[in-house]
This record gives structure tokens, sequence and C-alpha cells, in this order.
């Protein structure tokens, strides 16, 4: 490697550095504020929490890793030309590609990378976070006993008017709703005037210890008169203990992975067999479901006995022409194939023609029938659609995921070609204006992939389309960027419009008056 391309790597590699350190501990912080609610008053070990985050930061890659390589290429290229040493490189007969050869060559290898990364880490750490987020919320809130308010504490919801004493053992005013094993609700009510936490430190029960009042119960008895008198037994008592077991409350296995997620947790290969699996199973859900209705509304025994039937027809002059070019699909109830919508395909003369062959009577049976039969069916095929509906979403889901692996290193590329020659254009390095102007282009490849990715769940795009978008809308910016930076060209030509502009003043403010 020549000294020059080692000068421009190296420069690269240290901003890179430390803009991808600067960045991931921002997106960290960001993602500690989204997870808080789930951690606090659990009592979560430091360890836990710490192994979280470590599993986390592979999932950050995707939006940390090709806002740093934009960044630092605007940074590291403005540097350059604002100490005018791009301007020394071309004084000795360097252009700007020769310039950006050994970098390119290292986001090739570096787009390489991430691919392998995101096909393989990026799928074992997301399944590592998705059961601790699973694990986490099973575990329930620490034992805290909070003033003024009732207490989910085993099987038991407390308030306390006032705490004192030691680690505020001592308690006043206790009112208890003591939960029932066998019925729903919570029927047995205790109020004491005062009360005292009684428990060793390696102890699994707590024994609440009350003085001085009350125990109410509701009795629920097995016939209805005497439901409605409301009977209920009350006593009162001096001295009672309640213990109270505490050794069910946490007891969650934090290491437990049995969940699995339908493409979060898989690589390319798993999510090709898992793309095929359930579009095949969508297909045939359809299909069955399409069976179903046809014979529920007897179209198909209409069909198979238009034939049987056309000699009885034909002797009473009844019309029996089947029009097969008529198609009738109901797109947004049962999304049947056009295929199969031409057995639905009926000649309206012909339907009229054999309805008024009935009398008046069986005419109005048979709208009231038709009509009895569509409001019992389209609840069901409403309900049916919204399952299709989810069905298609969790295929496009899949789909995106597998073209997003392919689209990030290719996105890695497309921001570096983007980010030197504009660097190479503004000529300013630091972390002022190239920041700006990094963090706005970033944020319009992100919102237009976000736009498209949810375009692409709900339908209106393909899944190609909601994964690639992105990339391909800024693909044309990046060749202009490095076309205009290599041919020694500003961002925009604006001699077109401010050249003209300028001849039309100077000839106005050169025309003598006339005497």
């Amino acid at each position: 490697m020549k000294i020059l391309d080692r000068y421009i790597l190296t420069s690269f590699l240290k901003t890179f550095l430390s803009v991808f350190t600067v960045l991931m501990m921002i997106f960290i912080l960001q993602s500690v504020w989204r997870f808080i609610d789930e951690f606090a008053g659990k009592d979560i070990d430091l360890e836990i929490i710490s192994k979280f985050l470590l599993f986390l930061l592979p999932n950050l890659i995707p939006m940390v890793l090709p806002l740093t390589i934009l960044v630092t290429s605007i940074m590291t290229f403005g540097s350059f030309a604002e100490q005018y040493e791009f301007a020394a490189m071309k004084s000795a007969g360097i252009s700007l590609q020769r310039a950006m050869r050994s970098l390119i060559v290292f986001i090739l290898v570096l787009s390489a990378v991430t691919y392998y990364f995101s096909n393989t880490v990026i799928p074992y750490a997301e399944g590592k976070v998705i059961n601790m987020r699973k694990n986490i919320a099973q575990v329930k809130p620490s034992m805290a006993i909070v003033e003024g308010a009732f207490n989910d504490i085993g099987s038991i919801n407390i308030k306390v008017e006032d705490k004192s004493g030691e680690n505020g053992k001592n308690l006043d005013n206790v009112i208890i709703h003591k939960k029932s094993q066998n019925r729903s609700g919570n029927y047995t009510v205790i109020k004491a005037d005062r009360g005292e936490l009684q428990s060793s430190l390696t102890s699994n029960v707590l024994s609440l210890v009350l003085f001085d009042g009350n125990y109410y119960d509701e009795i629920q008895p097995q016939s209805m008169e005497a439901r409605r008198n409301i009977p209920f037994a009350k006593s009162s008592f001096d001295k009672y203990v309640l213990n109270i077991d505490l050794s069910d409350m946490n007891d969650v296995d934090l290491e437990d992975e049995s969940l699995k997620h339908p493409y979060k947790m898989l690589n390319t290969s798993e999510l090709r067999i898992q793309l095929d699996s359930f579009s095949r199973d969508y297909m045939k859900s359809r299909e069955r479901y399409y069976t179903i209705v046809s014979q529920r509304n007897g179209l198909r025994r209409t069909l198979n006995s238009t034939d049987a039937d056309s000699e009885v027809r034909d002797k009473r002059k009844i019309p029996n022409k089947i029009n097969s070019n008529l198609k009738e699909e109901s797109e947004d109830l049962t999304e049947i194939d056009s295929t199969n919508s031409k057995e639905l395909a009926y000649n309206s003369a012909s339907l009229d023609s054999l309805f008024w062959e009935f009398p008046t009577r069986q005419r109005s049976q048979i709208f009231s029938v038709g009509i009895n039969s569509i409001n019992s069916i389209m609840p069901q095929i409403s309900s049916k659609w919204n399952q299709f509906k989810q069905k298609r979403m969790l295929l496009n889901k899949i789909e995106m995921s597998l073209h997003s692996k392919y689209a990030l290193p290719f996105a890695c590329v497309i921001l570096f070609f983007i980010g030197a020659p504009l660097g190479a254009i503004i000529r300013k390095g630091g972390l002022g204006l190239p920041m700006v102007v990094a963090i706005l282009l970033f944020l319009t490849y992100h919102f237009i992939g976000l736009f498209a990715s949810n375009s692409a769940e709900g339908g209106s795009l393909s899944p190609f389309l909601g994964s690639w978008l992105s990339t391909l809308i800024l693909f044309p910016l990046s060749v202009y960027l490095t076309y205009r930076a290599t041919t020694d060209q500003g961002f925009v030509n604006l001699d077109v419009i401010s050249v003209p502009i300028r001849n039309l003043f100077r000839k106005i403010g050169l025309r003598k008056p006339d005497k």
C-alpha cells in the first residue's frame, strides 16, 4: 500500500471509529429510555441489564453503520478539501477516483462483513433480546408498600395510611383485600388499626401481624334466593397473623429461550424456507375457504345442475346461457383468484328470466332465503378476510426481512459514494456543516425506508420495494455527486440561472437615458 493510500485510510478509520462510538452511545441511551419501563421496579440484577444491552448492540448496527459511513465520508473528504490536500493531490496528477481507491476497497470489505453480520449475529442477538424481554415482562415488581395506595403483594392487595419504624415495618390503618383461590374476585376484606411486618432475610414467607381489627367475608350461597340477601361473615380480632408466600413472585427463568419469532431470528436460508412454507399455507387456506363459501352459497350445485336440467329448461323455454367472460370477484372480502372467479360468472339476463318464471310467493321466499344467507355469511367472510390480511402482512414482513439483509450492504456503499463527493464539494470538515448535511441526508434515507416498509406491510408496495426503495432513490444521487466531484464542479450549476439575470441587469444599467 502506498503512503497516500495509507494516509487516507488511516484518517478515515480514525474518524470512523470516533463517530461510530459516539453514535452507538447515543443509540444505546435512546434504547435505555425505550426499555426503562420494562426494568423499573423489578429488582433486576445489573448483570442481566448489562447482558440485555450487550445483545441489543447488534440490533443497532442497521441504524448506526450507514449513518457512521455517511458522516465519516463527509467529514474526512471535507477536511481534505478544506486544508487544500485535494488541491495538492490534483497538482501532482492524482484524481479523486485514485484518492478514493483504498477507501472503496475498505467499504466493499466492510459491506461484505456487514452482510455476514446481519445474516448471523443480528438474528442470534435478536432472539436473545426477544426472549429476555419476554422473561423480564413476567417478573413481578419488587415488593414495595406505597402509602395511600393499594399494593399487590402475592395473594393480597394492601393499603396503608402511614409507615414508620425501621424500614417502614410499622403500618397504620391497614386495609387488605384478600384474593380468593376458588372464586373470581375479592370477597375477603381485613381492616386493622395497625400492623407490623416481620420476616427474615433468608425466608420466603412474609409475616404480617395485624392488631385491633375486623375480618369481613362475603358468603356465596348456592341458591339465588339466598344470594339476594347478600350474606357475609364478620369477626373481630386483637391479633391476626397473615403469612404471605413470596417464593413464586419472581420465580422466572431469565435464561429461557423458548419463544420463537417468525422472521427476526432467522438467516437468509431459513427465511426462504419460512417464506415458502407460509406462502403455501396461505394459498391453501384461501382455496379451502373459497370451496367452503362456494358450497354454502349453492353456486357449485347450480353450476353442476345446469347441464343436467338444460333439457327441462329448454322445454319450459327458459334461457340457460353462461357468460364465461363476466367475472364477479369479491376482492375486498374473499380475495378469490381470477381463475376461480370465472365459475361465478352468469348471464344476468338468464338469471332474470329464470327468476321471473317462479310465482310471486316463491319469489318472495327466494328473496328472504337469499337475504338471510347473505346476512349470516357476511360476518364470517369479514372475519376471515381479516385473518387473510394478517397472514398477508406477515408474509410481506418475512420477505422484507429477507431483502433487508441484502439491501443494508448496498446502502453502506451508496452512502459512501454520497458522502465522499459531497465532502469534497462543500469543502468543510469537523462537526459543523458536515454533521448537519449528513443528518439531513440520513433522515431522508431513513424516512423513505420507513414509509416504504409501512406501505409494503399493508400491500401498497411490493416487499422488494419496501426494502430497496430508499437505496434505489439515493443511487442516482450518488452517481450525480460522484460525477460532479470528479469533474471539479459544484453541487449544482447556478450559472444557467444567474448569468442571464446578471446580463439583463448589466444591459439595463448601461443603457443611457434619451435626451
